[in-house]
């Protein structure tokens, strides 16, 4: 395991959050953040808000959020293993979806009828 980079005294949540690898690049974070997809102890946060050790990161993901706590900070990219430290991840479990039938039309049948379509909205259950 390579070591952790020193600790600066404070980051940006941007950098930070592609730092950890929350985000792919730097600008999807800071893209996020301008979103309000991210929140700082519970408040939204801009790109260029401060971390300091001990802070709550709240990232809405597609279809779950997840909860960072800040352990240690870092403004470099690094492994995949070495960011795990930095963070503790308190994220609840997500619900495992059911697998649902979803009807497979024929290839080159066009659109479906009015009767494929009742049928399909039958099978889907109530909205």
């Amino acid at each position: 395991m390579t070591s952790l980079p020193s600790s600066p005294a404070s980051a940006r949540i941007d950098a930070w959050l592609w730092a950890i690898r929350a985000y792919k690049t730097r600008s999807a974070a800071t893209a996020a953040c301008r979103a309000g997809h991210v929140r700082l102890n519970g408040t939204p946060a801009k790109a260029s808000a401060t971390l300091v050790t001990g802070d709550k990161v709240t990232v809405r993901m597609p279809g779950y959020e997840r909860i960072l706590e800040v352990r240690r900070l870092i403004v470099k990219r690094v492994g995949a293993e070495v960011a795990s430290h930095c963070f503790t991840d308190h994220t609840p479990p997500r619900p495992v979806a059911p697998a649902l039938g979803i009807p497979q039309r024929d290839r080159g049948t066009g659109r479906p009828t009015k009767k494929d379509r009742r049928d399909m909205d039958r099978l889907r259950g109530p909205a």
